[in-house]
């Protein structure tokens, strides 16, 4: 072999890695919450030609952003729905106006959000949040689901376990691919015991649906502020952690301002918000996407090739996800996920001054608390903040009984 077709082999290699960790990526944003899009717009008013023309609008315009961002900055900068502000969604009902005031609602919040991006001292904030902080708040957030794989092996042993086995395999043998063969074990135990329900692919495909977005105060009070507040909160400030976490610092005002372009073009059709990835951002960003920071970029590209795929073929995939046990799906996410929580304990703890702000903000984000419809990130965050600005004026907490 030349030296030229040894290069090309290895680049081609180079790229398997961060691809498969983009569609895990994607797989499981998707299996884990399209269930909950579906509900809460049909909660909010939507036929059911209306919530499916919203999750196919939202999975096209996530699937754009994460291939033009990514392959123009090389930055492994991953874009998702919404999913707490589609569970704030299930919360509010249908609004005076109906789903076209919702959508009225939806185009609202993302008019807030290009604002957030072009006033540049909200972008700097953002940016300047601690990393050790950031690391903590990123702990928390995957905490939850890299528990999945040992309550998957206690509830479900017949199929954990060998997803269990063979990821401990690949890390022996071959590490770098040890969560690829678990997720080819996966979708075999999957193909072989996955059985789809009598009449489960009845019905056309979901189409595009223009909704026309009518403004109302009631819509706009119930729904388009607390919907900004909790993308913001909760995806957006997150999204920028983990990337900052994983030694990714992209300058955040562009990002907000797509992803509020993003989300108002998505509204004409129904789509409630496209925002930051968070816990899934760190399948790309974080070490399993590859070794190499450098070469992890592409791993977004083929998250949103499998969500532009997803898009037309929402009806078949649902039906097949639907039918599979959700924890499996979020244990092979776990297995994925543990490098990164490793890492984002050892950024959270390494310096002595941050540690206790670090281990307060890590806490609150694991206890998955909400309060006035924002999720526990925001509040872990606030309250590690708060204790380290405490900390350097020369207040110390009480002491320790």
């Amino acid at each position: 072999m030349s030296q030229s077709e040894a290069t090309g082999t290895a680049s081609r290699t180079n790229y398997i890695q961060p691809v498969i960790a983009g569609a895990l990526a994607a797989i499981v944003g998707y299996a884990s919450t399209f269930t909950l899009v579906l509900a809460a717009l049909t909660a909010a008013g939507a036929s059911p030609q209306q919530a499916g023309s919203g999750l196919m609008s939202v999975c096209i315009a996530i699937g754009i952003l994460n291939i033009i961002v990514s392959a123009r900055i090389r930055l492994p900068v991953s874009f998702a729905w919404s999913t707490p502000g589609v569970a704030f969604l299930l919360t509010v009902g249908e609004p005076v106006g109906g789903f076209p005031a919702v959508a009225g609602a939806f185009l609202f919040a993302a008019g807030l959000i290009v604002l957030t991006g072009l006033i540049k001292p909200l972008a700097r904030l953002i940016a300047a949040i601690p990393a050790a902080i950031a690391n903590a708040m990123l702990a928390g957030m995957l905490l939850s689901l890299c528990l999945a794989p040992v309550t998957a092996v206690a509830e479900m042993p017949a199929l954990a376990i060998p997803v269990l086995l063979a990821w401990v395999i690949g890390l022996r043998f071959a590490r770098r691919y040890a969560v690829p063969i678990a997720v080819v074990v996966t979708g075999i135990l999957l193909a072989t015991t996955t059985h789809l329900p009598a009449g489960a692919l009845d019905g056309t495909w979901p189409t595009l649906v223009p909704v026309m977005p009518a403004f109302t105060l009631d819509a706009i009070v119930r729904i388009g502020l607390p919907l900004y507040v909790v993308t913001m909160a909760s995806q957006n400030l997150p999204g920028i952690a983990v990337l900052k976490a994983n030694g990714f610092t992209p300058s955040p005002a562009p990002l907000f301002i797509l992803t509020g372009l993003g989300s108002a073009a998505t509204a004409f059709f129904g789509g409630h918000s496209s925002n930051l990835a968070a816990i899934t951002a760190a399948i790309c960003a974080g070490p399993e996407a590859h070794p190499d920071p450098d070469k992890r970029w592409p791993a977004p590209i083929a998250a949103g090739a499998v969500y532009l795929l997803l898009a037309p073929g929402a009806a078949l995939a649902a039906a097949f996800i639907a039918a599979s046990p959700p924890l499996l799906i979020q244990a092979v996410a776990g297995l994925a996920l543990l490098s990164s929580l490793a890492a984002a304990l050892a950024g959270a703890l390494a310096v002595e001054e941050t540690r206790l702000p670090a281990i307060l903000t890590f806490v609150a984000t694991a206890s998955g608390i909400t309060i006035i419809g924002v999720g526990a990130p925001f509040w872990g965050l606030v309250g590690g903040i708060a204790m380290l600005a405490m900390m350097r004026l020369g207040v110390r907490p009480l002491p320790q009984p």
